[in-house]
């Protein structure tokens, strides 16, 4: 493919992810739909769309257009710094090319560097201009290292499957496969992979010795302290993959009920947990809740559980570097909608958990409002539980996160190198 027929491609991409898609399922699609795309030409097209994704604020503002046209003639001339009249090249309406500039499309080009003398705070730090009053206040003076870190290519990590393999084992079998790994010390279970291959296609994943999960998302499980002999809740399990990392812990004794509304999203747990040896785990889907009557679904567990794990809906915000779309695709509305979720699934699993046992609250947003407020609003009015300093269920002889200050677990990539979570222990006391 010639570039100017990359640049087509990622035009015709970003106009399916602008329709609210995820990118990662849209770049697939083409790939699968254009199979004359080498290997080359689809590395190059990917990276222009996620460096349009990343920076789609200070490209909009630049030519004054958020159209996927215009964001990927702003990246030609601001990521590979073209002069105009080479980004005009590049749109000459040739085969396979975009089509020629407009006259009008040429004007914002030659007005782009002085709009870019003088960008607004949110348009530097690529974030939606109504969520910038609420980063600024979880992050102070830290905001713009904490952003620029968000908006940077997340790395590949995975969990070791302690039920049928040691870490060491896993990695060396990796290294046979082209895949080589560093062990991440605040996991025992945790490598990041120095490759750009896929371990799905490995068969030290195929055989269930390893799965793809964040470091982060991997802490968040420790936090749990989900030990042998316990019944465990993943009240919204998705796809299971904390589920799976809480059976592991469980080493075979014990249960795990993984939980979820959306049946499909359960449906793929079952061939996970197959792969990784991981019976000790049961799904129900869940309907919906009221809280003024009994749960139709979860009653028969009412103050018999040990650990309930609260990875609730959120925003998203912690995973923007993997999914840099979801920033332009959040909205006020959206979001009132999954703070008003994550109390309802607070209310349901404190109704499961047994006097002594703990409701971990956990989210992958770094947003006070679905974190700190939730939380506060929460022990306010449902008494009978106390906060635990993340740090209480720590194994020993595991080295902790580099985490702020304070008894509530707050991951970001630049604090942590790791994707934005936030945790939290809720102990039954009475």
């Amino acid at each position: 493919m010639t570039p100017a027929a990359r640049l087509s491609a990622a035009i015709e991409i970003l106009d399916q992810i602008a329709k609210g898609k995820m990118a990662d399922r849209v770049l697939a699609a083409w790939a699968k739909a254009n199979r004359y795309a080498g290997s080359k030409d689809r590395a190059a097209i990917q990276e222009r769309v996620f460096d349009v994704l990343r920076n789609r604020a200070l490209y909009g503002f630049a030519l004054d257009s958020i159209e996927p046209r215009a964001l990927v003639q702003a990246s030609v001339l601001v990521k590979d710094r073209l002069p105009s009249s080479e980004v005009a090249g590049l749109f000459d309406g040739a085969r396979f090319a975009p089509s020629p500039l407009s006259e009008q499309e040429e004007s914002a080009l030659s007005q782009a560097s002085a709009r870019l003398s003088e960008t607004p705070d949110h348009v530097r730090l690529n974030v939606p201009e109504w969520l910038l009053p609420e980063l600024r206040n979880v992050f102070g003076e830290n905001l713009e290292v904490e952003l620029a870190a968000l908006n940077t290519r997340a790395p590949v990590d995975l969990r070791v499957n302690s039920l049928k393999t040691t870490r060491a084992e896993a990695q060396a079998g990796l290294a046979t496969e082209n895949i080589e790994t560093d062990a991440c010390e605040q996991s025992p279970w945790a490598l990041r992979s120095q490759s750009k291959a896929r371990v799905t296609h490995t068969k030290t994943f195929n055989e269930g010795l390893v799965e793809i999960q964040d470091l982060g998302s991997q802490l968040t499980c420790i936090v749990s302290g989900v030990k042998a002999g316990e019944r465990v809740v993943d009240l919204c399990a998705g796809a299971g993959g904390k589920a799976l990392a809480l059976s592991a812990m469980l080493s075979g004794d014990g249960s795990v009920i993984a939980c979820d509304t959306d049946p499909r999203r359960l449906g793929r747990l079952k061939p996970r947990a197959d792969r990784a040896g991981a019976g000790t785990i049961e799904t129900r889907r869940l309907r919906p809740f009221d809280p003024n009557v009994a749960d139709p679904d979860l009653e028969d567990l009412e103050g018999l559980v040990d650990c309930v794990f609260v990875d609730a809906p959120c925003s998203g915000t912690g995973a923007w570097r993997r999914q840099p779309e979801a920033r332009w695709q959040l909205t006020p509305e959206k979001l009132d909608a999954y703070r008003a979720a994550q109390i309802e699934v607070l209310i349901r699993g404190a109704r499961l958990v047994r006097p002594g046992g703990r409701l971990i609250y956990v989210t992958c947003s770094i947003l006070p409002s679905e974190n700190d407020n939730q939380i506060d609003a929460f022990l306010k009015e449902i008494t009978m539980f106390q906060e635990r300093d993340w740090r209480s269920n720590w194994p020993d002889g595991v080295p902790m996160p580099s985490a702020p200050e304070g008894p509530r677990l707050r991951l970001t990539p630049n604090s942590t190198g790791t994707d934005g979570f936030f945790a939290v222990i809720l102990e039954r006391v009475e």
